[in-house]
């Protein structure tokens, strides 16, 4: 496998947004093909909110989420109790050797995975191993080189800079929205669709949630020990960082934003 390391880790920074995802707000452009009974494995999926909310939608089809941390899966299965969930369960692996034989699933799905692995078209080729001929894979990224705010604060711009860095440094591509149909179609998938979509954070509730969760992991994520670990950045620097967000958040006219890219591709149906 090729060796790469996860930029955010799970901080509760991190988790503060990743529990706040849902179908509705992070897979929308996948709704149309989520018919009952289909069948759906969600790789890298976290804390569970997008799995669970899959489960919902796809009863009495079987959905199973995998992430390399057990710790967060705990979160999930958590959530799944919680939910009295009985067509769900979370599994740790690796998306370059997924647990599964050939032809399991209906769908694959992968939200904000492909930007941290170093080698995206094998991750989405084994995800094309474990779905039928026919089938589904769908991917959402972002791409930060897309992002926009306002006002245009020096701390924020170095943030955007510090961010590449850091997370190309551990292997990953943050740019990776524009990208995803070339690996798709570089994975042998078919019927490559693409879309995109924005998050936006303008109001004073999102400005103070989105300012403060960054204010935090400039200070204390794996992305903050990861700058300092390889000189990227000094703890003044990341203060300052961090102090940016605050004052944008409280900023009236403060705006955030950036694109996803997003496919549905089919697995190739053998002649």
């Amino acid at each position: 496998m090729t060796s790469e390391r996860y930029i955010h880790g799970h901080h509760e920074s991190v988790l503060r947004s990743h529990t706040w995802r849902t179908v509705e707000n992070s897979a929308s452009y996948l709704v149309s093909h989520l018919g009952e009974g289909a069948e759906l494995l969600d790789v890298g999926c976290g804390p569970g909110t997008i799995t669970v909310d899959f489960a919902k939608r796809l009863a009495p089809g079987a959905v199973v989420g995998l992430d390399a941390s057990e710790s967060v899966l705990e979160q999930a299965r958590e959530l799944a109790r919680d939910d009295a969930l009985q067509n769900v369960q979370f599994v740790s692996g690796d998306a370059y050797a997924l647990p599964f034989d050939d032809d399991s699933f209906d769908i694959a799905h992968a939200h904000q995975v492909l930007q941290h692995v170093a080698d995206p078209v094998a991750v989405l080729r084994e995800m094309a191993r474990v779905v039928r001929p026919g089938g589904i894979i769908a991917a959402r990224d972002v791409d930060y080189g897309g992002s926009i705010w306002y006002p245009e604060l020096t701390e924020l711009g170095r943030w955007h800079r510090l961010y590449d860095a850091v997370h190309r440094n551990g292997g990953g591509e943050p740019d990776a929205g524009r990208r995803l149909a070339s690996w798709a179609r570089g994975a042998g998938l078919t019927d490559v669709v693409t879309t995109a979509s924005v998050w936006a954070f303008t109001s004073p509730d999102d400005r103070a949630w989105w300012g403060g969760l960054w204010a935090d992991r400039a200070r204390y994520s794996s992305f903050a020990e990861q700058a300092l670990e390889s000189g990227l950045a000094v703890r003044d620097d990341l203060d300052d960082i961090a102090h940016g967000w605050t004052r944008w958040a409280a900023d009236p006219d403060g705006w955030f934003s950036f694109p996803h890219g997003e496919i549905i591709a089919r697995v190739r149906v053998a002649d």
